[in-house]
């Protein structure tokens, strides 16, 4: 009987090449990974963005200054108010203009109800990927209550285009504040009730901890901003370092993490909901008396419809705001503020028209996600969708 070697008797293996998505659940049917497998390890990974095909920056420059708004809401849907105050800070600062307390305050309540929202549904999405249905009923349905009174502040479910250059389209509903309170309540109970699940869950612990890990100074080289940031101890967040509207008022922390994974993510997310509501409860309790938006005659916001039918100087500002845009004078700026995933900057140039020469955006999660590949590499298959979770990977951003 011929005698072979054991060298021999091994089969060679090359490494599988393996496309996840862009027709994939974990993928949000926008983003496409091209896996290279050694059995169920990751050897390597190449991201590839772009599958959404809406060109934000450019329709821009198609549309006055206020409808660039509902462009605004789907850049990161799970959080559009915080994308309508972003971009109307940046105009603002190009105009050289404040607008009044009340509308500060204003933007700061529903701002944070925003980003609470937003950190519900990312937590509930990771929680479903690793099996944990019931924390993402819990925090679906958090995110349902906030949902409803944001829908009767602003008139729409999701995308709000509820902010104006110069203030806000309209003032709270009669007893906002005392429904908004009693679902933050319940909100904050259902966070408790998921971290009761999950954080000392041997199963969620050993899927989270460890897994997508990153050190400090790599975040801060591939740009990381926001909660991912934040997990690993860089206590970097705009509201604080940075202070915008009336943030350097209010009394709040900064949670951080110390591992970089994604149980430090989830963990922050969580926290972050906390610091929210008391901003929030602050808020309200020092909502001062005024107008929402900076007097009509500046040439910015449209005037009062009684004096736009009777009389026919605000008849013509009217026709003139609608038909042609808000004048905005000539130059550059570059306005950033703190949104559920990060830094969220606009960068938007003038020529004196009614319509945006540029408007550039640095979307938080762009930079995130070109993390992914280090994350995930000498990680085992499954790793990937949690770990994919855990960055919260908004297609409305990342496609440019």
């Amino acid at each position: 009987m011929e005698e072979y070697r054991e060298e021999e008797l091994v089969l060679p293996a090359d490494p599988m090449v393996l496309n996840m998505g862009p027709s994939h659940p974990a993928m949000h049917g926008t983003v496409r990974c091209v896996l290279r497998l050694d059995g169920e390890q990751v050897v390597d990974c190449d991201v590839q963005i772009g599958y959404l095909h809406r060109g934000f920056e450019k329709e821009c420059e198609a549309g006055t200054w206020t409808q660039v708004f509902p462009y605004t809401d789907r850049l990161n849907y799970a959080s559009p108010l915080l994308n309508n105050i972003g971009y109307a800070l940046a105009v603002e600062k190009l105009l050289g203009i404040t607008v009044p307390p009340r509308c500060q305050y204003l933007r700061v309540i529903l701002g944070e109800v925003a980003r609470i929202c937003d950190h519900c549904v990312c937590n509930a999405a990771m929680a479903m990927e690793l099996g944990a249905f019931t924390v993402f009923l819990y925090l679906v349905k958090a995110r349902e209550w906030l949902f409803e009174l944001l829908e009767e502040v602003t008139g729409a479910r999701v995308t709000h285009s509820f902010c104006r250059i110069g203030g806000l389209r309209h003032d709270l509903p009669e007893g906002f504040d005392e429904r908004l309170r009693a679902a933050l309540q319940k909100t904050l109970a259902a966070v408790e009730d998921s971290e009761k699940l999950l954080l000392r869950n041997r199963v969620f612990m050993d899927r989270t901890m460890d897994v997508g890990a990153i050190s400090p100074e790599r975040a801060l080289a591939y740009g990381w901003t926001g909660p991912c940031l934040r997990s690993t101890g860089v206590a970097y967040d705009v509201r604080k370092i940075h202070p915008y509207l009336v943030y350097d008022q209010f009394d709040f922390d900064i949670p951080v993490g110390s591992r970089g994974d994604n149980y430090d993510r989830f963990v922050v997310r969580l926290e972050e909901i906390r610091q929210s509501a008391r901003i929030i409860d602050q808020a309200l309790r020092r909502l001062p008396d005024g107008p929402i938006a900076v007097p009509d005659d500046l040439g910015v916001i449209l005037p009062d419809k009684l004096q736009t039918y009777t009389t026919i100087e605000r008849t013509i500002q009217h026709f003139k705001i609608v038909t042609e845009g808000i004048q905005v004078p000539a130059g550059e700026v570059y306005s950033y503020t703190e949104a559920a995933n990060g830094e969220l900057g606009f960068y938007i140039v003038s020529t004196g028209g009614g319509r945006p020469h540029k408007c550039r955006v640095r979307p938080p999660c762009f930079a995130n996600l070109q993390a992914l590949p280090e994350l995930v590499r000498g990680r085992l298959l499954p790793d990937i969708i949690p770990t994919f979770g855990s960055i919260n990977m908004i297609g409305g951003e990342c496609d440019r």
